[in-house]
This record gives structure tokens, sequence and C-alpha cells, in this order.
């Protein structure tokens, strides 16, 4: 009866239906000054967290959101929420505090998307001076580089990398999915009248890819602190950016990572990266 008993109680810990994994959403917003509104996100809270325990503190990973989609995005489409949950469960990941902050709506024409400084819309400023250190400081997370990560897809994969190249004191790792890393040329001029000219020129200003090119010895050792990792589909229209990237890093002798699965630009690509992304990032925490 004994070892019947045991056999049943192991069961019941493999066969746990995945909400019995206690973790939260969280639904939140900033008022921001720089931007001069209120600005919402969402918060992965893992199982265990105790917003009364101080002494007990996560690492963070920022996941970044693409074009015409907003902080909603990586629960109610990628599943994030399930996806964490497992790899945690597991042991694959670590247990991490996942903060997806919102950077435009579906509406991409009228209203202002993009992780950059744009006119009326410096959110970049917004990111690292107050949206950044109000988070950290509400959520029990360890606000130091070795425990501070970033991904995203798309628009967000290529906010991921430009981020890390350009703060590379603040993250230890940049997981980009079908990163948005270039534009061949600046947006025509009579598109200017719509939002989308905006977002798109500052990819075309801030390109990735041509900063890596341009970058001199002092600013590729500085890059080699981070640990990168690029995911892209074989049949993504951003497939060639994301592979010129990695051929320039290996240039620079910058080391990265490079998958290429079968795929395109959608979210049945990026669910499934978030199984590779999440226990890459908790290989980076505390390096």
């Amino acid at each position: 009866m004994k070892n019947c008993l045991k056999i049943l109680f192991v069961l019941s810990v493999f066969l746990l239906p995945a909400n019995a994994f206690a973790s939260k959403i969280v639904k939140d917003s900033i008022t921001s000054r720089i931007l001069g509104c209120d600005m919402p996100f969402l918060v992965y809270l893992p199982d265990g967290f105790n917003p009364e325990d101080k002494t007990v503190k996560y690492p963070v990973l920022y996941l970044l959101h693409g074009l015409s989609d907003d902080c909603f995005a990586w629960t109610r489409k990628g599943t994030m929420r399930e996806v964490a949950d497992r790899l945690m469960r597991s042991g694959e990941s670590r247990k991490m505090v996942i903060v997806m902050p919102q950077a435009g709506t579906s509406d991409i024409v009228g209203t202002n998307c993009g992780y950059f400084n744009v006119p009326d819309w410096n959110y970049e400023d917004f990111f690292f001076k107050e949206f950044m250190p109000a988070v950290e400081a509400k959520y029990n997370v360890q606000s130091d580089r070795r425990h501070r990560a970033l991904s995203g897809l798309s628009m967000g994969g290529g906010g991921t990398v430009s981020y890390a190249q350009r703060h590379t004191n603040l993250f230890c790792a940049a997981y980009a999915m079908s990163a948005w890393l270039d534009e061949p040329e600046s947006p025509r001029e009579k598109y200017r009248s719509d939002k989308e000219f905006y977002t798109r020129n500052s990819v075309f200003e801030l390109s990735p890819l041509r900063l890596l090119r341009n970058a001199d010895e002092k600013q590729a050792e500085e890059w080699r602190s981070v640990r990168w990792f690029l995911d892209c589909g074989d049949d993504d229209f951003l497939l060639q950016c994301n592979l010129d990237f990695y051929m320039a890093m290996r240039e620079k002798h910058i080391p990265a990572e490079l998958r290429v699965r079968d795929g395109w630009h959608f979210w049945d690509y990026w669910h499934t990266a978030l199984y590779t992304m999440l226990p890459f990032v908790s290989r980076c925490f505390g390096e």
C-alpha cells in the first residue's frame, strides 16, 4: 500500500495542470512625464513571488513586442506564461520576473510606435529614465547588469539589439527574434504625415547593422561583454538582415549564436522561440 501511495504521489506531481504553477500576470501602468501619458505594461511574477519579502530578488527580463502589437501580445498570442511556467517548473529556466512594456498599438499610422526617440515620442528616454527605475523599484528584481536581459520580436528584436548595443552597461544578454535590424533607405518624405514614417526612419537612423559595421575596436570590445543570440525563420522577410548582422559580428570577432529554423514572421515561430530563449537568458544571469 505504501508503495502504491508513493507512485500516486509522484504521478500527481508530474501530471499537475499548468495553472497549478502559481505564477501571476499583473497589469500595471506608469504615468510618464516624458511621454505625457499613462503607459500600461504587464509583469510575469513566478511561482513563489512574494511582494512583501524584499530579501528575495529575481533576475529580470524585458520582453519587447513587435510593430502593430502591444504589451498584451506575448501573453495572448505567444502564450508566454504557459511556456515560462513549464520551463521553470522543470528547472530548464530560472525563476525570473518578465516585464512586457508597451511601445505602440495596432494603429501604426495614427499612433506613435517604436523603442526609439522620435518627434513627440521620446520612448527611449522614457524606457531608461522612468520605466526601468520604476519597475525595478516596485518588483523584487536584482537591478544590476548581471541579472538583467532583453528579448523581443521583429520591431522588439531590433529594439533588443539596439538597446544592448547602446546601453551595454545595463544588460548581460540580448536574444533577438526575427529582428528588424536595418532599413536600406529612409522612408519617402510623402509619408511624413504618418506616424509609421517616424518609426521606420528611426530604424534607418539607428540601424544596429550599420552601427555594427562602422564600429571601432573599442565598441566591439564592449559588445563582447554581452551574450548575443539571433533567431530567425528561413522564410522570414527579415532573414537577410539577420544573417548580415551575424556575419558582421563574426568579422568583428564578437561571439554570437544564430538559429535559422523552419518558419516565417508569425506567432507560431516566436512561441517556439521561447523554449530556447528562456533557458539561454537563464544561463547568462550572474555571469
